[in-house]
């Protein structure tokens, strides 16, 4: 194994996936939504060791199944944390300078350290759902007046689009499929 992280690491089992309601508002669908994607996306790391999940499987990109992880970390608290609560938080794995650090430098990064990230944001940004109505808005830098609908509506599109990257990053590492 390369890098840090325990030796003999190995991805959780992701947590059981349950359906979007059928028959729900507004609120609940979009938030099913959300987390059948987020599940969704974590089966799609369960199980990988540490050299598979910084394996970079469709070159020349520097997409990785961890630049993935500590992608939607930052995702998840640049939105929720940042945006919504208006917490005076950056992320964790890129900057200006280093604007893909997120999916360039997993060489040396900590899997298990990632993941555990990972699951503290997405538990973050439910908190600070759970103390929003959808209506609720912020200033964000670049396209001004954001509510908290949009947000949550473009977190879906985030992870479902990562997923299909995460189904063909996933296929190349060890050739599973699945949904």
């Amino acid at each position: 194994m390369t890098g840090p992280g325990p030796a003999g690491f190995t991805a959780p089992a992701a947590p059981q996936r349950d359906e979007a309601p059928y028959l729900g508002d507004e609120r609940s669908t979009l938030e099913g939504f959300l987390e059948y994607h987020r599940t969704t996306f974590a089966r799609k790391v369960e199980g990988l060791t540490a050299e598979q999940l910084r394996r970079r499987s469709v070159e020349p990109s520097s997409m990785s199944l961890l630049g993935l992880v500590r992608h939607l970390a930052d995702v998840e608290r640049g939105w929720w944390q940042a945006g919504v609560a208006g917490e005076d938080v950056h992320p964790r794995y890129s900057s200006p300078a280093d604007p893909d650090g997120e999916f360039d430098r997993v060489e040396d990064a900590d899997p298990a350290h990632d993941l555990a990230e990972l699951a503290t944001q997405q538990d973050l940004a439910r908190a600070v759902l759970a103390s929003h109505d959808l209506d609720d808005t912020f200033e964000h830098r670049r396209q001004g007046t954001t509510s908290v609908r949009w947000v949550l509506a473009h977190l879906v599109e985030e992870y479902a689009r990562h997923n299909g990257h995460a189904d063909l990053l996933r296929e190349r590492v060890d050739g599973a499929t699945g949904e």
